[in-house]
């Protein structure tokens, strides 16, 4: 097959030197967006995460397999594909450890006042915090009880918390104590102490997390998203933030880079990351494994 690997995937050479030597073509594209280095019609798969928002899939005449190195499908025009026949593989699995493990750091630090801590390291204060939380005991609500969801409630039911799930079929799913339906969001968020969004960006979910949702949740909890950031309306967020909640755990943001100028990088109550949740010394070889066996499939 005549394959384009596009994107940070191609930084892993020996990698992609084995997947050369099982009989395939290559062709680098280092950045997505720049010029491709082969005609549209030579290529017949692709490995990437954005290539077709920078480059019209419909010029790509021979197009039949395409490898995300993402778990989402929202950069990709999924109708186009299915019309059209072409297999389209996601990342499923890849991220969902170190993005769990991202949750439950990202919770602690919260409840644990490390933010304080560290400012006083810096500043050589011998200061006790009197307001600690126990995570211990906590309903958390997950969102999402696909891989990421599975690999949160895992780990959150060590720490002896409730773990409620939302999908969009309540059926049984391991480490969740309860599963419901989208029917019963509001009703769950209004018990739920922590919530952690796993959800993908679709039209059904875009800036779901709007006045009339977050009205909802218990009053004091604590809002973790790590999915996409298009699933919240910020401004919903920031006035939730300055009443109905007790702080926020974001990585991801619906314009990204985080503009210097939100107000979410001065609120006390908010840890911010670069959409980093993901990262781990084992994607790569994770990530490969998927992509050879979708290739040999």
């Amino acid at each position: 097959m005549n394959l384009l690997v596009a994107g940070a995937i191609n930084s892993a050479s020996e990698k992609i030197k084995t997947i050369e030597s099982s009989g395939h073509n290559i062709c680098v594209l280092q950045y997505e967006n720049d010029d491709l280095p082969c005609d549209c019609e030579w290529v017949e798969g692709v490995i990437c995460n954005g290539l077709f928002l920078h480059h019209d899939i419909k010029k790509f005449k021979n197009l039949k397999f395409i490898q995300l190195t993402s778990a989402g499908f929202d950069r990709v025009p999924l109708d186009y594909i299915k019309s059209h026949n072409i297999e389209i593989f996601n990342a499923r699995g890849v991220y969902s450890i170190p993005m769990a493990e991202f949750a439950v750091s990202g919770i602690l630090d919260f409840y644990k006042g490390k933010r304080k801590f560290f400012e006083n390291q810096k500043k050589h204060i011998w200061e006790k915090q009197r307001n600690l939380t126990e995570l211990s005991g906590k309903t958390v609500c997950i969102l999402g009880c696909g891989s990421i969801g599975t690999e949160c409630a895992k780990r959150l039911k060590a720490f002896d918390c409730e773990i409620i799930g939302i999908d969009l079929i309540a059926i049984s799913f391991d480490y969740f104590d309860k599963v419901y339906g989208l029917d019963s969001i509001r009703q769950t968020l209004s018990v739920s102490d922590i919530v952690v969004s796993t959800l993908p960006l679709t039209e059904t979910t875009r800036r779901m997390f709007n006045d009339e949702l977050f009205s909802a949740f218990k009053d004091n909890a604590l809002f973790v998203n790590l999915s996409r950031g298009g699933i919240v309306d910020t401004d919903a967020l920031l006035r939730a933030l300055q009443g109905k909640l007790s702080g926020a755990v974001l990585d991801v943001f619906d314009e990204e880079p985080l503009n210097e100028s939100s107000p979410l990088w001065d609120m006390e109550n908010v840890i911010i990351t670069p959409h980093n949740s993901f990262v781990s010394d084992k994607c790569v070889e994770r990530l490969f494994g998927v992509i050879l066996n979708n290739l040999k499939a």
